[in-house]
């Protein structure tokens, strides 16, 4: 279903520019209340962005208008949304972020009552509604919920066993001033590690800079310097997470999947024997997976494509490489917190060190190309990129595969070559990043 606005991870953009405006903003929160119809509750819950509040007052005052009722949550991580929407039995949840963009941007998002993102279908009708959703004859009211980040937290714990400790466990946490500044410290310091946290000093302006889960050399840095065992960073909003371990070398979304899903095979906690992973994602993750009598499915890159894969095929774990990882027994959405607590979990009951457990998984080799375009036609529309991605295909054939996509949240064009040969993948990763800048490159 085509949508104009809503991407795979709802509305996102330059704060000030069209859609993210107030007056954008109050029209969603309009459009919204008409979807759900009735006198709906819906829980509204920002990261650290300068642009936050505004944004939140205009979306609160488009839902109150249209007779709706707002319960402000402040500053959480989008997970914290949507467990909060479940434990009370909201109507929806929104929030207001950019993931891991710079702070120059912003994003609205919504879940439904469920605590899942709204559905494609869901999202077509609230932009059908975006001119005509008027205001109500009775207006609705917002308030304040004061003990939001407690109630966060305490989810987050209760997704581990009773008596579950990290006491002993060194850990250098970067929250990316973001959304987890204070409830992922903690959480980790209730369950006693030893916690020392970075970028927790959030201004408006310092969200994701130079820090967070995208820049893997910081919390690599982080974690050798403070002489932890373990390293922690989270994106703007938290719903993803990047561990490294003791050495300051980052595992990817791939290596906690390997090891969160073979935990789980083992102890027969693993339903159908299966993860829900993407096309982004390595090889070594279904060979792996296989010679354990287990399987791995596909879903296109996006959590939420993720987490339609696991909820049709009746899945508990799920995943993305760039750190968005669901364990639907604890949570509807990917939770950077609750994942970490599940690894951390593995990691003092086996009293193996991260650096240990990552060898499970043996990647293949990828070589991975972003590419700014100004458009973004149908990729079978370029004939030189196809020409490229042939060739490309041809010179890796049999045990390889190429894949280019664009992406959902950014006007840029995405590249993955995997295979055996690392220098070859190099080779023709910069020859279809060549083909697609000559053709479509901003």
């Amino acid at each position: 279903m085509t949508r104009r606005y809503f991407g795979t991870d709802g509305v996102r953009g330059r704060f000030g520019e069209e859609p993210i405006t107030p007056a954008f903003a109050e029209k969603l929160g309009r459009a919204l209340v008409k979807t759900l119809g009735g006198t709906p509750v819906v829980a509204v819950g920002r990261d650290t962005r300068g642009s936050g509040p505004t944004l939140q007052d205009a979306l609160v005052r488009g839902i109150t208008s249209a007779g709706g009722n707002a319960k402000l949550l402040g500053v959480l991580p989008t997970p914290g949304v949507a467990a909060f929407v479940v434990a009370q039995g909201l109507d929806a949840g929104a929030v207001i972020s950019a993931s891991h963009n710079p702070a120059e941007d912003n994003g609205i998002k919504f879940f439904s009552g469920d605590g899942f993102k709204l559905p494609d279908e869901a999202e077509a009708r609230i932009e059908g509604l975006l001119e005509t959703a008027g205001r109500a004859t009775a207006p609705g009211s917002a308030e304040e919920v004061r003990d939001a980040a407690d109630f966060y937290v305490a989810h987050a714990l209760q997704s581990l066993p009773p008596g579950t400790n990290l006491h002993g466990l060194k850990m250098a946490v970067d929250c990316a001033n973001g959304a987890a500044f204070e409830t992922s410290p903690a959480a980790l310091r209730a369950l006693g590690a030893e916690v020392r946290a970075f970028h927790v000093e959030p201004d408006g302006n310092n969200i994701n800079a130079g820090c967070g889960s995208t820049v893997a050399k910081e919390i690599g840095r982080l974690t050798k310097e403070s002489g932890a065992q373990v390293g922690l960073s989270h994106d703007g909003d938290a719903d993803r997470l990047l561990l490294c371990d003791e050495t300051g070398d980052p595992l990817d979304g791939d290596e906690l999947l390997a090891i969160a899903g073979l935990d789980l095979l083992k102890r027969g906690e693993l339903s159908a024997n299966t993860i829900a992973a993407t096309v982004m994602s390595n090889l070594g993750l279904d060979e792996l997976f296989e010679s354990h009598g287990g399987r791995v499915v596909r879903a296109a890159v996006g959590d939420r494509y993720v987490l339609e894969a696991m909820r049709a095929g009746g899945l508990v774990l799920g995943g993305e490489q760039s750190g968005h990882m669901i364990f639907l027994r604890h949570g509807t959405t990917g939770d950077g917190l609750v994942s970490a607590l599940q690894i951390l979990r593995i990691m003092k009951e086996s009293g193996r060190p991260l650096s240990e457990l990552r060898r499970v998984l043996h990647k293949y080799p990828q070589a991975q190309r972003a590419v700014k375009v100004r458009a973004k036609p149908p990729l079978n529309e370029l004939p030189e990129v196809q020409a490229a991605i042939k060739t490309a295909e041809e010179a890796i054939a049999p045990r390889g595969r190429v894949l280019v996509r664009y992406s959902g949240t950014e006007p840029k064009a995405r590249i993955l070559l995997e295979g055996r040969d690392a220098a070859l993948l190099e080779k023709h990763a910069d020859a279809v990043a060549e083909a697609l800048a000559a053709a479509i490159a901003a």
